[in-house]
């Protein structure tokens, strides 16, 4: 019996290799561009619990102490290259205390 793959992805608050399954992933839409090229609007991030959202995404663990670390670190913006506002970060700490009861 072949055994099947599992994928790993690397949290960006601890820095452990985890499987997908385990991690929650932070995503940044694609930026909306006008006619000419230009862009019009940055994409918002956010996180994605269902793992299907378009965008680029990074990972972390589903405890909070791994997404304060990563904020502290400033290593989501090292991952999606922008700014990311406090208010976001809030958004997502609320959002991942309410999923983990």
């Amino acid at each position: 019996m072949v055994k099947k793959k599992i994928p790993l992805r690397k949290c960006t608050g601890c820095g452990e290799m985890k499987p997908k399954k385990e991690l929650i992933r932070v995503v940044k839409a694609p930026d909306v561009k006008n006619d000419d090229g230009t862009v019009a609007a940055a994409g918002d991030v956010s996180l994605d619990l269902t793992g299907k959202k378009a965008g680029r995404g990074a990972y972390v663990c589903k405890n909070i102490a791994c997404l304060v670390q990563a904020r502290k670190a400033r290593r989501f913006e090292r991952a999606f290259s922008c700014k990311i506002p406090d208010d976001v970060y809030d958004t997502m700490e609320k959002e991942l205390t309410a999923n983990e009861q």
